[in-house]
């Protein structure tokens, strides 16, 4: 945000070098990006008036001259402004003056004719980059007076960032209150007079959303005078706070926003139709704006409308159809306050970043609309005249966000701050604050000023003690850290090791919010009670995730819309959840695959993920942990996954672990989601056990493989029949799955299993008879317990 130093001067009158003000405005949270002159460096530039214009004999588009500057003779001067005409006051460039980019001006001759000056327009003066004529100064501009001077134009203009908390300070007003705490100055409130009414033209207005706009105000003005120019001084303010100017029924509200911080709209009276209703829109329906851009708009929108047509959007910007112009001289000016989460991302949706938005989505002051309306119709009545009506007011006080007094511990500012300060220092700091102080026993009651609604817990005031006292000021100690090394247990797995195995595996990690949007995750998990933040940023991140697909999806999107082919996510973190009225959280790892199993090459056919590559990767991490066989998928059910391509992964106690599975299909068109997103979800504390190393001899005895083939019902699990043959004998070294097969030859609703057993011992070489023997007793408890017997 711009500010300059004069309008400040107008309300703290402070003798502060501007280094020193711009270092103490960023210690004091206002970090200051650049400092910059408000005008050009031009010398010799003063007032003057035209006094005659005659066309020039050698040349169709110039004119001749006759300009005092206050002195005895008159200077002859050739123009060639399309706007130069008898009794304009303009700014002259006198011999010997020099104007931005060190040009001269010397006395010459133009098409033969003497010109001793040179009439300026504002680009030729450095105050605007274009101008279409000349520079047009009041007619009660003092004569001969220097220009900077009439215009104070050695002034410095100030570029300040603002964190979004301090929405307070989006104004001359809101900084000048900032100036007068550090500089131990007085501030000047400019109390607007409040216009009478002259006339009882009166607009009805009804709220219906009254949570979202607590409160409205409006007065009607008419008979304003179209032709009246904005007054030199308003239009310079305007324009060193980067503003132009458009007239006075713009310039008026867009000088009480940068004034007061308060944005306002002025809408045409002859196009407002019976009542102003102020409601949500309803889903659908279309609005056209002032920047002729049309938008269709859904409940989540506030609207300003008539009986017949949508009139603004509401906080962001007017509409076309009842836009003011340069024929109005009838309004209706509108002042709300419009709470701060109904307008929060709506600006950002439909890609209208406003100055009205940047205000109303980080809050207003809900007191300040009274005198802003006051000080508008003031202005705007001064400048064009007109008639004023009575006050249209529609505040519901139950709905009015109210300052609640924040308790402090006056022991805890010296534990926090590290410096002891006496109880009137800090009390000194709270009333330079406007805050209201109550010390009924050893906690203080603090309330802050309706425009500082970022102070609700005993952290803001002790931050706004540190910052009064000077961060600089305060102690600076060494901290003294003993380091001990920590013993790590063996049987946990590093987080790290895992995702550095699921880098190797071609994942990248991600890092993603934990409140996202409400409407993903009632598709995701809709049998899930979510925590709702009280005071999200945006209406779409206003949830607590409960899983972390949520934002992976949204990241992954945002990948392929940008041609990346194949994506690979993983990323660990908590997700919340709401169990009988309490949140809880849990740590999760969470997986998202999509796209080719395996880049392009010449060797090998390239083919799309499927649910078993992502399966190797889950089983990768339970090999990494040594505890592979310590864990068992089975078919599962999970809301967001396909019902025919979905695992649930337990432990051999049978205690839930995780889920993978295939996005379900009824979910792609949601998430924009065109080929097939494999998902998994797995409790981080499950996958972080790992198996303690034990030394175990290798045989030196010869393995002996046999293959068997076994028919068995398609419904048995080859899980449960590896796991069976692997208790059944310690002989047993190593089952291999290396076949499957359903068709011809195999009866219907059976399967065929090939299994490759590696049979050692440790002691002795395996004889033939032995070997014989394990396997018949083998396949006849497996015909016993599986009734699976050997394929002919």
């Amino acid at each position: 945000m711009l500010v300059n130093e004069a309008w400040l001067k107008e309300f703290v009158d402070y003798s502060i070098p501007t280094d020193e003000l711009t270092a103490k405005l960023t210690m004091a949270g206002l970090e200051v990006d650049s400092v910059a002159a408000a005008a050009a460096e031009f010398t010799g530039v003063v007032v003057g008036q035209v006094l005659s214009v005659e066309p020039h004999p050698n040349a169709d588009k110039l004119r001749l001259c006759k300009v005092s500057i206050g002195d005895a003779d008159a200077l002859d001067i050739v123009c060639g402004a399309s706007n130069v005409r008898v009794d304009l006051c303009i700014p002259v460039a006198t011999v010997g003056a020099v104007l931005p980019g060190d040009f001269k001006i010397k006395p010459s001759k133009l098409r033969g004719e003497p010109s001793n000056g040179m009439l300026c327009s504002e680009q030729e003066l450095g105050l605007a980059d274009s101008a279409d004529g000349l520079m047009e100064l009041p007619n009660d501009a003092p004569i001969g007076t220097d220009i900077r001077q009439y215009l104070q134009l050695d002034d410095t203009i100030i570029e300040v960032d603002l964190t979004p908390n301090r929405a307070d300070c989006l104004s001359i007003e809101g900084v000048a209150r900032e100036i007068a705490c550090f500089a131990g100055k007085a501030m000047t409130v400019n109390e607007a007079n409040k216009v009478k009414e002259t006339i009882d033209d009166k607009v009805n207005v009804v709220v219906e959303a009254i949570e979202d706009c607590p409160r409205y105000l409006g007065r009607v003005v008419k008979g304003l005078n179209r032709s009246a120019p904005t007054p030199i001084w308003m239009q310079e303010k305007l324009r060193r706070c980067g503003q132009r100017s458009l007239g006075p029924l713009v310039d008026v509200t867009n000088y009480v926003l940068l004034e007061l911080g308060q944005p306002l709209h002025a809408f045409d009276l002859n196009k407002i139709e019976g009542d102003i209703v102020v409601r949500r829109a309803n889903e659908g329906e279309t609005l056209a704006l002032l920047n002729e851009q049309t938008i269709e708009l859904d409940d989540d929108v506030l609207l300003i409308a008539d009986q017949t047509k949508s009139l603004a959007f509401a906080g962001v910007m007017g509409g076309e159809d009842s836009a003011v112009s340069d024929d109005t001289s009838d309004i209706f000016l509108e002042c709300a306050f419009f709470k701060p989460i109904t307008i929060a991302g709506k600006s950002r949706k439909f890609g209208l970043h406003t100055d009205a938005s940047h205000r109303f989505e980080r809050g207003v002051d809900p007191e300040l609309c009274y005198r802003a309306l006051d000080r508008a119709i003031e202005l705007l009545t001064a400048i064009a005249g007109g008639d004023v009506g009575p006050l249209t007011d529609e505040t519901s006080d139950a709905t009015l966000p109210k300052n609640q007094a924040v308790k402090l511990r006056f022991e805890r500012i010296q534990r926090v701050l590290g410096v002891e300060l006496n109880e009137e220092t800090v009390e000194s700091y709270f009333l330079s604050l406007g805050m209201q102080v109550e010390k009924p026993g050893s906690e203080w009651l603090v309330t802050a000023p309706s425009y500082r609604f970022d102070i609700s817990i005993e952290a803001d005031l002790i931050e706004e003690i540190a910052r009064l006292y000077g961060y600089d000021n305060l102690p600076q100690n060494s901290l003294n850290i003993s380091g001990s090394l920590m013993s790590v247990e063996e049987k946990t797995q590093p987080l790290d090791r895992i995702k550095d195995l699921l880098v190797d595996l071609g994942y990248q990690e991600a890092i993603t919010y934990s409140f996202t949007d409400e409407e993903a995750l009632n598709l995701l998990t809709p049998n899930v009670d979510v925590y709702r933040l009280q005071n999200p940023i945006s209406s779409d991140l206003s949830v607590m995730r409960t899983t972390l697909w949520a934002g992976l999806l949204k990241a992954m999107d945002a990948n392929i819309k940008r041609n990346e082919e194949s994506v690979r996510f993983f990323e660990t973190g908590l997700k919340f959840t709401v169990e009988q009225g309490e949140l809880k959280q849990q740590q999760v790892l969470s997986l998202l695959a999509t796209g080719k199993a395996q880049p392009e090459q010449w060797g090998e056919l390239t083919r799309a993920l499927d649910f078993y590559d992502i399966k190797h990767d889950v089983e990768s991490i339970l090999a990494l942990n040594g505890l592979a066989s310590e864990y068992q998928f089975k078919s599962g059910q999970h809301d967001a996954l396909h019902p025919g391509q979905t695992a649930e992964l337990i432990n051999k106690s049978g205690e839930h672990v995780g889920y993978i599975g295939l996005l379900h299909p009824a979910l792609e068109s949601h998430f924009d989601v065109k080929k097939p997103v494999y998902l998994v979800e797995l409790v981080q504390s499950e996958i972080q056990i790992k198996a303690i190393p034990v030394f175990e001899a290798m045989s030196k005895f010869p393995p002996v493989r046999r293959d068997l083939a076994l028919i068995m019902d398609e419904k048995v699990h080859v899980n449960e029949i590896v796991d069976y043959i692997y208790k059944q004998n310690n002989l047993v070294h190593e089952v291999i799955t290396f076949d499957i097969y359903q068709g011809k030859s195999i009866e219907t609703g059976r399967k065929s299993v090939a299994l490759g057993l590696i049979l050692q011992d440790k002691s002795k070489t395996l004889v033939e008879k032995e070997v014989e023997q394990l396997i018949n007793e083998l396949l006849e408890n497996l015909n016993n317990v599986f009734n699976a017997q050997l394929r002919e």
